[in-house]
């Protein structure tokens, strides 16, 4: 009677539901499939929402750097540069380079501190071989924000608001 009891007791109980097979269930697969699927939604609809903010800065930081730029060429040559900004045709650029283009959503306004606020024609900047500017305050917008890139008159630095 004894080694009858011990194979009852010793004996590992397995759950007909259950098999040996190692691998994974339908209903696992189901669910992890589910989350992926959720996740790459969320993120979609979260990167798809970012991309314009991306944009405006991305060209006010373009904007500023041909600036600098033109800044530095002036410095460079020893003579002055201009950087313009053609507002009805909606390009900016150093003279004399190949001019950028505004993206569609994103407008710009120039507030010239002897003339007042620009907002048609073409507009320059010149930029002095000692890297001083004479020029006025650049306000780039959308339909959300504002930022301004004004300029340091005597020492010529740009800074980004």
């Amino acid at each position: 009677m004894a080694p009858f009891i011990n194979y009852i007791f010793l004996r590992k109980y397995t759950n007909p539901l259950v098999s040996n097979k190692r691998g994974f269930m339908l209903i696992e697969l189901i669910i992890v499939l589910v989350l992926i699927v959720l996740m790459l939604g969320l993120s979609t609809i979260f990167f798809a929402n970012s991309l314009p903010s991306n944009k405006f800065n991305a060209t006010v930081r373009e904007i500023a750097a041909h600036m600098k730029y033109a800044r530095t060429i002036a410095k460079l040559k020893g003579e002055n540069q201009a950087f313009f900004i053609d507002l009805d045709l909606r390009q900016y650029g150093v003279e004399g380079l190949k001019s950028r283009e505004l993206p569609q959503n994103i407008n710009i306004k120039v507030f010239d501190p002897i003339v007042g606020e620009i907002f048609r024609g073409r507009y320059q900047m010149v930029v002095q071989s000692s890297g001083g500017v004479d020029g006025g305050t650049i306000f780039v917008f959308d339909g959300k924000r504002t930022a301004t890139i004004s300029l340091d008159p005597i020492v010529g630095t740009i800074i980004l608001k």
